[in-house]
């Protein structure tokens, strides 16, 4: 009998050795031809020599607490710049802030809290990604007495390119007029599922061609305003039937049916220089089976990077969602997620859950995990597109909310003709 074990047990070991080989290996001959692809540049104009040395420079010169707090997004848990998001800017040296509807009471109170979170960083030469998710529709972080857009459903349904590059001119300047520098929008996910409960409405509808031909024109839009558009949910939400805040999504869609379908509004994208792409935190058991995609390598490296040749940021969904917390410590999910290639860890809630990612990444740095040459690249990107834009932490005195109203108003008529 121990024999008979002693034989069988290294052709079992052998068997799932080359199994995870195939797995790995088909994913990657699927992707092969692609890879031969000469890379586009996300930031074609202007790229030169001297600025790359400039920020390599610039690099070169920063500690490690200040290149590894570049890499996060935090978010604030009241509607003041309190003791806790101080610290997050003097001690942990974050690149950035997301606002949301929990901070947000009214116009004034908002302006101040964008001037204030700018000021804070006064002792900083690089300047914060101050970001906000404004797609329209349900997903509506502004204040209440500023006028509300249509859903993209209903605007996928006019299917007008010119409407919509107008209402991502219209979002652009909106929330530009209060200091903010990034939108995460407009949403690139094709709703195929009808049961979807999170993304619903807040596609632009069911067919590829519709989501990537009035995405680009929001997106578009929210650039033309010099407000960096983050495009989402890569690899595409549109056919979940589970709420990522809630709980991990599990779809069984293969490679192939993503390359014909969920991945097409992305690949225009990339095609059409998007500056960031938002990955969710969705599991693909036939891509990749122990990762979801926000920490997958196949996913961000293989499939974004290579096979759609992007070269700009990549930025997590929240880490805090559901999806995340409830099946995996947070910290480490942050050092996997970089570890695939993210750039930026979105941190939405939670102060003690912001710092313990920043302190993961910064001990996955020491233990050896993380190299610095990866930190390094993920800088090289996150600066540049800071430089790209010019962003600064100038304060904005006044906001004119008749203006704003207006501008919309002009959108609001242009769709309902």
């Amino acid at each position: 009998m121990k024999k008979k074990i002693f034989l069988v047990l290294p052709i079992v070991l052998l068997a799932a050795f080359l199994g995870g080989y195939y797995f790995s290996f088909h994913i990657m001959d699927k992707l092969s031809d692609n890879n031969k692809k000469e890379p586009i540049d996300v930031i074609p104009p202007n790229d030169n020599i001297s600025a790359k040395d400039e920020i390599d420079k610039q690099i070169g010169n920063m500690s490690l607490d200040e290149k590894i707090g570049q890499m996060v997004i935090a978010g604030i848990d009241k509607y003041n710049y309190d003791s806790n998001a101080k610290r997050l800017v003097t001690d942990y040296k974050v690149g950035g802030f997301i606002i949301l509807s929990q901070n947000v009471k009214n116009s004034n109170q908002l302006l101040k809290l964008v001037n204030d979170i700018k000021s804070g960083n006064s002792n900083s030469k690089i300047p914060l990604f101050v970001s906000v998710d404004e797609e329209g529709g349900r997903i509506d972080r502004m204040p209440k007495e500023i006028n509300k857009y249509p859903t993209n459903k209903d605007i996928g349904i006019k299917n007008s390119e010119n409407l919509s590059y107008n209402i991502g001119v219209s979002l652009g300047s909106e929330i530009k007029s209060f200091g903010f520098n990034m939108d995460f929008a407009p949403v690139l996910d094709i709703n195929s599922n009808p049961k979807n409960p999170i993304i619903g409405d807040r596609s632009f509808g069911a067919d590829s061609d519709i989501v990537s031909k009035l995405g680009m024109q929001t997106m578009k839009g929210i650039n033309s305003q010099n407000v960096i558009s983050v495009v989402k949910h890569f690899p595409g939400h549109g056919d979940t039937a589970v709420d990522s805040h809630l709980g991990l999504p599990v779809v069984y869609n293969d490679l192939d049916r993503l390359k014909s379908f969920e991945l097409l509004p992305f690949q225009e994208a990339v095609k059409n220089y998007t500056d960031g792409i938002m990955v969710a935190h969705i599991l693909f058991p036939k891509i990749d089976p122990d990762n979801p995609a926000s920490f997958s390598k196949t996913i961000i490296n293989d499939i974004l990077r290579n096979y759609l040749n992007y070269h700009g940021i990549v930025i997590t969904d929240d880490m805090t969602m559901g999806a995340v917390v409830k099946n995996y410590d947070i910290g480490a999910a942050a050092v996997k997620s970089v570890l695939a290639g993210a750039d930026i860890v979105l941190v939405c809630h939670d102060y003690d859950k912001e710092v313990k990612v920043i302190k993961a990444l910064k001990a996955a740095y020491n233990d050896g995990t993380l190299s610095g040459d990866r930190i390094d690249e993920s800088l090289s990107r996150i600066l540049k597109l800071k430089k790209k834009y010019n962003l600064t932490d100038k304060t904005i005195s006044s906001v004119n909310i008749n203006s704003i109203n207006s501008k919309i108003n002009s959108v609001l008529n242009e769709f309902n003709k």
